[in-house]
């Protein structure tokens, strides 16, 4: 091979993984933001100053935020409604920060637990479930467009790692109609945002098998997806008794995020993390920023630039209301927020 052709493909190489680090994008879900502000919430940067949780995320480097929405929170304080979710947007936007939307299609929590059908939906017909979901897709994109928001990505369902709107959804007893309700869910997001990056979301990235079982449904029965959404948990894998090891539990995630890149021809992204916050042994928050910079390196250099991104879930969100954020009581930054400067 001549000395030319050498330098040629070491400059690509080097222009490939520059890009895959520019690309790589450090984000966080600040759902609860509104709402903990509403009680008066404060929140303080890397520098120690107080400031807004928006600037706060900036100043360790996150340039992006995931919003869940709910079809109609109203019994739960109507947090997570389209118009709180527009105004969380447009905050994100004023500060040049990318938008993540996430439809859960429920009134209020869906994960692999519960994916529980909106209160008036609950009588429709598979057709009309279709229409259901779709219209609401439709109609809180249609709102962000008119406010000037463009979501960079729109996850459909949250943790559908059995479907979603049981039992009609339910992936193990019905999966044509799991993946009829995503593939309109999939056209819905594209009538309204053409370029934006459609997600479907499983948990336990770790887990090979539930990938390979879930994502084979919606591709058999002609759902579509751009892109996957890991969640990775080190700490619920363990608590759950999933894996015995938290090392164990980030190299099977690395691994299968090389998997269902190739096998299904997809970008991946690791849409939820979160490590323990505990301010009476700070080494557990150390170690919680040696596991997120791990995840970070590696997803980023051992994937072959198919992993996007990484978002924290919650960070803001005080350990009382939730153990696995990134803030104390008060609304300092712990240890945990300084692996987000893993480059």
């Amino acid at each position: 091979m001549k000395l030319k052709q050498i330098a040629t493909i070491i400059i690509a190489l080097a222009f490939s993984q520059g890009t895959m680090a520019q690309d790589y994008v450090k984000g966080a879900d600040i759902s609860w933001v509104t709402e903990m502000e509403s009680r008066g919430a404060k929140f303080y940067d890397a520098d120690g100053h107080e400031t807004d949780c928006y600037r706060s995320l900036q100043s360790f480097g996150l340039t992006a935020v995931r919003l869940r929405v709910w079809v109609d929170p109203s019994r739960h304080g109507g947090w997570c409604d389209k118009h709180d979710v527009l105004q969380k947007a447009l905050r994100a936007k004023a500060l040049g920060m990318d938008v993540m939307i996430d439809f859960h299609y429920s009134d209020w929590w869906a994960d692999p637990a519960k994916q529980n059908i909106p209160a008036a939906w609950r009588d429709f017909d598979f057709k009309r479930m279709k229409q259901a979901v779709a219209d609401h897709t439709r109609e809180v994109l249609t709102l962000l467009k008119q406010n000037g928001v463009t979501p960079r990505w729109v996850q459909i369902g949250n943790e559908t790692s059995n479907g979603l709107l049981w039992d009609m959804g339910r992936a193990s007893t019905h999966p044509e109609q799991y993946a009829g309700l995503m593939r309109a869910a999939y056209d819905a997001v594209k009538r309204v945002f053409r370029k934006a990056i459609v997600i479907v979301h499983l948990d336990n990235g770790f887990d090979r098998e539930l990938y390979d079982w879930n994502l084979g449904i919606l591709r058999q029965h002609g759902a579509k997806f751009d892109m996957v959404g890991m969640s990775l948990y080190p700490y619920w894998a363990l608590d759950s008794k999933k894996r015995d090891d938290a090392e164990t539990v980030i190299t099977d995630c690395i691994s299968n995020i090389r998997h269902v890149a190739e096998a299904f021809k997809c970008d991946v992204m690791i849409v939820e993390t979160g490590f323990e916050v505990n301010e009476r042994n700070p080494a557990i928050m150390d170690e919680g920023r040696r596991q997120l910079e791990r995840i970070i390196r590696e997803s980023k250099t051992l994937t072959g630039g198919h992993c996007r991104g990484i978002f924290y879930w919650e960070p803001e969100c005080q350990p009382r209301q939730y153990k696995l954020g990134a803030y104390t009581q008060d609304g300092h930054p712990t240890a945990i927020m300084w692996g987000f400067k893993e480059e």
